[in-house]
């Protein structure tokens, strides 16, 4: 019999990072096993910098890793998985909860934000679940369902919840974190 390693949470906050009240945060104070990548610049995000940054968070992981990722995390990932991570890095990781996304084509997406646009539309070689509110102001419906339906992933409705983030009155956000355990042993 094999036991699975437990696996590094990654998370992987939007656009100005995730406060005290956002479920990222809460979640991080729950278990030391989620490691929050600091971004080099959280008021002018730069894709770039925002995906070495991230491969290298996963060359620095000893264990397998997941992505609990929020908003602009979410492009981030994408990209990361797309476009800069080599076959070694992506073989590390588990899965990834892509929360919120925010579309580049929207009138609301961050103007500070560089490089995001367009998004990859290919199948992510992890797997991966999208979560996506029905009133979300940076991303609609449609472009979640799209970026799901690309990546090869299950794509949720959590209904009329904003950017899921603090205001949306989560808490610790248990279903959330469900969705999350399902790509391993945290």
């Amino acid at each position: 019999m094999s036991v699975r390693k437990q696996s590094t949470t990654l998370v992987l906050p939007g656009y100005q990072n995730s406060g005290a009240g956002h479920w990222q945060t809460r979640w991080e104070e729950l278990n030391p096993a989620f490691v929050r990548v600091r971004m080099p610049d959280w008021d002018h995000p730069e894709r770039d910098a925002w995906c070495r940054t991230l491969d290298a968070a996963v060359a620095a992981a000893d264990a397998p890793v997941v992505f609990a990722a929020h908003s602009l995390g979410c492009l981030t990932a994408a990209f990361w998985a797309a476009q800069y991570a080599s076959a070694a890095q992506l073989a590390k990781v588990a899965g990834a909860l892509l929360v919120a996304l925010p579309d580049p084509g929207e009138a609301h997406f961050p103007h500070d934000a560089c490089g995001f646009a367009p998004v990859p539309l290919e199948r992510l070689p992890f797997p991966t679940i999208v979560v996506a509110s029905s009133d979300d102001p940076y991303g609609g419906v449609p472009f979640s369902q799209t970026c799901a339906n690309a990546w090869g992933s299950r794509w949720i409705d959590l209904g009329a919840r904003g950017h899921i983030n603090a205001d949306s009155g989560l808490g610790d956000w248990d279903e959330g974190r469900e969705w999350l355990e399902s790509f391993g042993p945290r």
